[in-house]
């Protein structure tokens, strides 16, 4: 069994949002099934960190869920993204998933999993550089939030991996909220999203305070799943 991670797969099966507008996204849900299922057993696990569906609701997320769990290999562990309106309270998602039979879908929030080697952990977090009013009070809560499923991670066994939508840093500017959290506890590699087209080599692979920052969105991807493995102290 193998932990892979693809983020911002911005599915549209029931709603008019074509992504095939943007550079490099044309035939994009054919090309992320069969290079996803080119990587990924049915074994395997994926975690998707955010912008899993353009859906407002959760009836028009049936229509993506039903490709997430039929159509594609393993079990998905999915994290909120900016887009996903159709997020709900833990217990309305897992009732939703249960009613549909949406049995290797998984929601990380506020909790953490075992996985193989490893423990799944994460937020979506929030912009570094948002100069909005209330901005610092939404940063506080998702810290919060990372903080929570951190803990929960370090009550199983195995090397934690961190997973976020926003990135918490590029090469000028950092969310010193997001990055104290996780400086606090044994995270060696973080993976995130949210960030689309062209991106600079600076911005897609850091590290700061011995901790690895990957930008794994799905266009960056090429729609691929990439393969997690152990760090390397």
């Amino acid at each position: 069994m193998s932990l892979f991670v693809i983020g911002d797969p911005h599915l549209s099966l029931s709603v008019d949002k074509p992504m095939d507008i943007f550079k490099g996204w044309v035939d994009y849900i054919d090309r992320l099934k069969d290079n996803w299922n080119a990587v990924v057993g049915e074994e395997d696990s994926v975690v998707i960190p955010g912008d899993i569906s353009w859906a407002m609701n959760f009836g028009e997320a049936e229509k993506d869920f039903r490709f997430l769990n039929d159509e594609l290999n393993g079990t998905k562990y999915i994290l909120k993204g900016n887009h996903d309106y159709w997020w709900n309270t833990m217990n309305k998602m897992n009732k939703f998933l249960c009613e549909n039979g949406f049995n290797k879908i998984k929601i990380v929030h506020n909790n953490a999993y075992q996985v193989e080697d490893f423990v799944i952990a994460g937020t979506r977090g929030w912009f570094y550089d948002d100069s909005a009013g209330d901005v610092h009070k939404v940063i506080l809560r998702e810290a919060g939030r990372l903080k929570t499923s951190l803990t929960e991670a370090q009550k199983l066994t195995g090397e934690i991996i961190a997973f976020l939508h926003y990135p918490p840093l590029n090469e000028n500017q950092r969310c010193d909220e997001i990055l104290d959290v996780l400086s606090a506890f044994p995270v060696k590699q973080c993976f995130f999203g949210h960030l689309h087209g062209f991106v600079a080599p600076g911005c897609s692979k850091i590290e700061d305070n011995g901790i690895k920052f990957n930008l794994i969105s799905a266009d960056f991807l090429r729609f691929t799943p990439r393969l997690i493995t152990k760090s390397q102290d």
